[in-house]
């Protein structure tokens, strides 16, 4: 039976921090119970999509989902059990923002069947936290990742930024030294983009802030591959890092160009060729789901073209590269005879290599990532 992961966003945050353009509101929790039972209704209205399918991956993203109460929480999950046909050995993550968990509450997710938490720590000095606009304290995150490892997570995620502004080097390299210390099983680290129309972007545009230059940006990026491998981190993502066996299930799904099923306000999903999301507007979304009938938003049938480069540039993405013969068995034709020429240019410019039936970045190609992507941008096949 084929695989795939399902995406659950919970749209709502005690305040939204100041780099975020993701669909999400601080301050709406009186919309919580009816939102949990909007979601649940879409869940229910939408299973048939995926009634083939078994479910390897659940993956609770924001927003924060743990603002939402333990038993809405587990209102939801139940729901995609009770719909789906969910492995037993699924990985089943929800993200959480330090400052909304507690003891009580990773005890709670442990035993409803989360069983890998994703904490979004991003600095690890109180003054950044501050800067970025996050809710919680260096001294949260340490007492609540003592809590979640007392509640049995043996598997979590620490979600950490660089070039942050005014961030020295000395800094990200204090935050990677204190937080390999704790040994979490995967760290993911990216770096700040300033996304137009979050009030970070008014910053730098009154130049409050200046955007930090090239130069350190690949420093901090070189530090972190350099600590991370040293603390027996493999790098298998441009951007993550996992001890062995602890890669996420889920956004490999992202990274091999898979099919998945987003649930929640602005979700999006990947589904039998086609790119789609829910409506962005919080009432919009819960009046049609409540009704079972939620709008499929800017549907994309992808072009051959856009399955090509897509295919690529996501695959290229993990440190492995694309199996070449992969490439063949879902598109019917060799690599070569589509991309060829843009093969041979980047491996001539030390951006590409090949070994063993498998195209992958070199670490100069690592740091030139988005060059080569553009490479294998197709207008038409």
């Amino acid at each position: 039976m084929r695989e795939t992961g399902i995406y659950i966003h919970i749209p709502f945050c005690v305040q939204k921090c100041l780099y975020c353009d993701f669909p999400s509101f601080g301050g709406q929790e009186k919309e919580y119970e009816r939102y949990t039972a909007a979601l649940c209704r879409e869940i229910e209205a939408k299973s048939h999509l995926a009634k083939d399918w078994r479910i390897k991956t659940v993956f609770f993203g924001g927003g924060t989902p743990t603002v939402l109460s333990a038993q809405q929480m587990k209102r939801i999950l139940d729901t995609v059990f009770r719909c789906f046909d969910v492995e037993s050995d699924a990985e089943i993550t929800t993200e959480a923002n330090p400052g909304t968990l507690s003891l009580e509450k990773c005890v709670a997710l442990r035993k409803m069947g989360f069983n890998r938490l994703s904490m979004g720590v991003q600095a690890w000095q109180d003054e950044l936290l501050e800067r970025l606009g996050r809710i919680h304290t260096r001294q949260q995150f340490l007492k609540n990742f003592a809590s979640a490892r007392e509640a049995g997570f043996d598997n979590i995620n620490v979600d950490l930024m660089f070039a942050l502004p005014e961030q020295t080097l000395g800094q990200w390299e204090e935050a990677l030294s204190e937080i390999t210390a704790l040994q979490p099983e995967h760290i993911s680290a990216y770096s700040l983009i300033i996304e137009e129309g979050t009030p970070f972007y008014d910053l730098y545009e009154k130049e409050v802030y200046q955007e930090t230059d090239e130069e350190l940006d690949r420093a901090m990026y070189h530090t972190a591959v350099q600590i991370l491998a040293e603390e027996d981190y493999h790098q298998y993502e441009i951007s993550n890092f996992a001890k062995d066996g602890k890669e996420s299930r889920h956004n490999r799904i992202y990274w091999q160009d898979e099919g998945y099923l987003g649930f929640g306000l602005g979700a999006h999903s990947y589904w039998e060729g086609k790119r789609f999301h829910n409506p962005y507007d919080l009432h919009t979304y819960m009046e049609q789901a409540e009704n079972g009938n939620v709008s499929m938003e800017d549907v994309e049938e992808l072009s051959l073209a856009d399955q090509y480069s897509e295919f690529m540039f996501m695959g290229l993405r993990l440190k492995e590269g694309i199996e070449k013969k992969r490439f063949a068995q879902c598109f019917g034709v060799e690599m070569e005879d589509v991309y060829g020429a843009e093969m041979e240019k980047c491996k001539e410019e030390g951006l590409l290599e090949e070994k063993d039936g498998w195209l992958r970045l070199t670490e100069r190609g690592l740091d030139l990532s988005n060059q080569v992507f553009m490479e294998f941008l197709k207008e038409d096949a």
